[in-house]
């Protein structure tokens, strides 16, 4: 996911995208420890995700 496009979104919708990001996360942490991930750079990918959206939501609630 590009910077581009979440800053688009509204709070609200980052807001609901972290929430996403961080259900995705703990669900690929279950599969890693269960030996059902395949694709272990999934992990990082989401990781970055989340760290872009945090960094938004920190830019929109500094800015109102």
């Amino acid at each position: 996911m590009k910077a581009t496009e979440l800053r688009a979104k509204d709070k609200p919708a980052l807001d609901k995208e972290l929430q996403d990001l961080l259900r995705a996360q703990f669900s690929l942490r279950m599969q890693k420890g269960t030996q059902q991930l395949t694709n272990t750079s999934q992990i990082r990918k989401v990781r970055r995700d989340i760290a872009r959206v945090r960094t938004l939501l920190t830019e929109k609630g500094q800015t109102k």
